[in-house]
């Protein structure tokens, strides 16, 4: 069963919601080929791509993603790979990184909650967690996520040429390096109005005038990290009161987010009515 299919039969909201986006990657993808921009063309790509990974992690590891989580996944990908890249949102709005980042933040954790739930909940494994422990682990999983992410960012910058730790222009620093007694105490510039940057641009000899000093992605990362940090807090608490009290009616909001293992005898009720449907194909084929 394809992933229309089944988000029709879970929820009408999930499928327009896909159907829209997906149409609208794909004009943008056709627009970036008769114009040429190939970096455009990876971009709307993978945000194909990655409109795939809800359906792909539901059958593969048999649990059911809450309708709420996915429109949000799917949101968050168009967000970040077409308006934030191709729709420089990430340039023309200035906490746009920062809100995605603490979404992420949002995220990951309740990704992490579902983890550890589902080993809570197994029948064949002995392993009970308290509900605050799962969201301590759910927490930690989420900052993981968010430092790999940083990783990335990195690596990006320094062996593909890209910016994505964005600079930041910055009047005062506090350098150890440019202490030239020998101290161990860092040397602080205030106020600085002036950096003059000498090199070369697309080949030929430049010199940029900055008004400061350019940080080239420290603030950035750790601005990223810290609003990942909020996102994954939040939801880790939500999810602790959730995890305490379900059963008698409360905390809803955070299992609108939490995948859930779907049981044996749901595994074996869709099994039945794939059987089912295959039968109605077959007499169909044959009549």
């Amino acid at each position: 069963m394809g992933i229309l299919e089944k988000a029709v039969k879970k929820n009408r909201t999930t499928t327009i919601v896909y159907i829209i986006l997906r149409v609208l990657v794909i004009a943008i993808l056709v627009r970036a080929v008769i114009l040429d921009r190939w970096d455009q063309v990876f971009c709307c790509t993978l945000a194909l791509i990655a409109f795939m990974i809800p359906s792909f992690v539901e059958k593969r590891l048999k649990i059911e993603l809450p309708s709420t989580l996915e429109i949000v996944v799917l949101l968050f990908i168009f967000a970040s790979e077409i308006l934030g890249e191709i729709g420089e949102f990430y340039n023309r709005i200035q906490y746009w990184d920062m809100m995605l980042h603490t979404i992420n933040g949002f995220l990951m954790a309740a990704i992490g909650v579902a983890l550890i739930d589902v080993f809570n909940k197994h029948p064949k494994i002995n392993f009970s967690l308290s509900p605050f422990f799962v969201a301590f682990v759910a927490f930690c999983f989420s900052m993981t996520i968010g430092v790999l992410w940083e990783f990335g960012e990195f690596s990006a910058d320094r062996y593909l040429g890209a910016d994505m730790q964005k600079d930041t222009i910055v009047q005062s620093v506090n350098s150890w390096e440019l202490e030239s007694n020998g101290s161990n105490s860092p040397v602080k510039i205030d106020d600085i109005s002036t950096t003059v940057i000498t090199g070369t641009v697309h080949g030929k000899p430049a010199e940029i005038t900055i008004d400061g000093y350019l940080d080239i992605g420290l603030n950035d990362t750790m601005e990223d990290m810290l609003v990942n940090l909020v996102g994954a807090f939040v939801f880790s608490v939500i999810a602790a009161f959730y995890i305490k009290g379900r059963g008698n009616g409360r905390g809803h909001m955070a299992g609108a987010f939490i995948p859930r293992m779907l049981t044996q005898e749901e595994l074996e009720k869709i099994s039945r009515k794939k059987s089912v449907e295959k039968e109605k194909i077959h007499a169909h084929i044959r009549s």
